[in-house]
């Protein structure tokens, strides 16, 4: 998957760094947005993860970093919370004029109290969904209370925040006193997800309870079962991602199925030379796929390359011809693993005797066998994998016609 890097000038003229993550096909049906949390950036491990499951689920997703944090323009100090509301009013204006209005906010922690807060101005935001999200703004300030009395009127004074120095202000640390969360909840009234985890130690379970108790339906809670509040393991943050997606299904209009015609023919591809450079859409009659060439020679990698695919076709004939043929035999074969690599290389470097030393195309191919399996067994399952109808087909003179049709 490819990211695109922008640069987004918010209210005060600093520039944000933002991310677009885009689905493989590079037509999403909706676009998103997401908050980070507090004193984090949009390149937390969490963040890339949940942007990227939400492709997989139609959406375009842009991550982006708050006001002085990460690699975006602009003092911590700046970063209060009412500037990360402005900030996320400034990158949906952005993706307004640009792309299209994000429909969906997701945040995370106090990303999460931000896109509530910031979706109450915004009429094109149709859902929200936040993570580990504290029920009131001031929650943050616990963070690093040991430090506030150290804190002198107008001056910048550095305070610990997770074990991480941070010039702040008075402005900074009065500003989260000024957004009555609770009852920006309960003027919502737009589909809500509320996703928290039982042991999370910085932001408490009972932050959750609250949020949901403030927001009327539809809303909904997923617990976050083990998981800690950075999402720090994989597993965690890509689940959300994925509950996220199809969570939010419910409320988005289902989008026209613009599926190829294939014409009486068993598939078709399609490449617009204009706007897709080698990206190409395959379609079956009940399935569709993406075709790119990769980077290194001047494509997007946004999806596997042509001979990726034929070997994907020998992969896939070879396991299946396999399969059937242990159950046959009723034979113990569990499992099957296919490795299948295609070069170039010269006849002679192959032992072959030719009329003419050439190169040739070569193909490699691999077994592994999983189940209670002699020698016997394993040797005619190799021997069985060249008569798979792929194998066949390559290994044969195949007669091709091409015809041109008219529009």
């Amino acid at each position: 998957m490819k990211s695109t890097k922008l640069s987004i000038e918010n209210k005060a003229g600093h520039k944000l760094q933002a991310y677009l993550e885009l689905p493989a096909n590079q037509k999403p049906n909706h676009f998103a947005v997401f908050a980070h949390c507090f004193t984090c950036s949009s390149t937390l491990s969490a963040v890339k993860n949940i942007s990227r499951a939400l492709t997989n689920h139609g959406f375009g997703v842009l991550r982006f970093d708050f006001t002085g944090l990460g690699r975006s323009e602009g003092a911590f100090a700046d970063s209060h919370f009412s500037a990360n509301v402005q900030d996320l009013i400034s990158v949906s204006k952005f993706m307004e004029r640009n792309y299209e209005a994000p429909a969906l906010f997701v945040g995370h922690s106090l990303g999460g109290a931000a896109v509530l807060a910031a979706a109450n101005q915004l009429d094109h935001v149709k859902a929200v969904a936040t993570i580990g999200a504290p029920a009131t703004v001031s929650h943050v300030k616990h963070l690093f209370s040991h430090d506030i009395d150290s804190v002198k009127d107008n001056e910048l004074t550095q305070v610990n925040i997770g074990g991480r120095p941070f010039k702040v202000n008075p402005e900074f640390i009065a500003d989260f006193d000024k957004t009555d969360l609770p009852a920006l909840v309960k003027k919502l009234r737009k589909p809500l997800l509320i996703m928290h985890s039982p042991v999370d130690t910085i932001v408490g379970i009972k932050n959750a309870e609250q949020l949901y108790h403030n927001a009327h339906h539809p809303k909904s809670f997923v617990t976050l079962d083990n998981a800690d509040h950075l999402l720090s393991d994989s597993n965690d943050s890509n689940y959300v991602g994925n509950v996220i997606g199809t969570w939010v299904q419910r409320y988005f209009k289902p989008q026209e199925n613009k599926m190829l015609e294939i014409n009486g023919e068993q598939l078709v591809g399609h490449l617009n030379i204009k706007e897709d450079n080698f990206t190409t859409s395959i379609q079956t009659k009940n399935h569709s796929m993406i075709a790119d060439e990769p980077i290194s020679v001047g494509g997007d990698d946004f999806g596997p390359s042509p001979y990726e695919y034929l070997n994907a076709g020998l992969v896939a004939c070879t396991a299946m011809t396999l399969k059937l043929y242990a159950q046959r035999k009723q034979w113990d074969l569990q499992e099957v693993f296919v490795y299948v690599t295609h070069s170039r290389k010269h006849s002679d470097d192959l032992g072959l005797v030719v009329d003419a030393p050439k190169y040739l195309d070569h193909i490699s191919k691999k077994l592994r066998f999983v189940g209670d399996l002699d020698e016997q067994q394993k040797k005619r399952l190799s021997e069985i994998a060249s008569r798979c109808p792929v194998h066949k087909t390559l290994a044969s003179e195949v007669v091709f016609q091409t015809e041109v049709l008219q529009d």
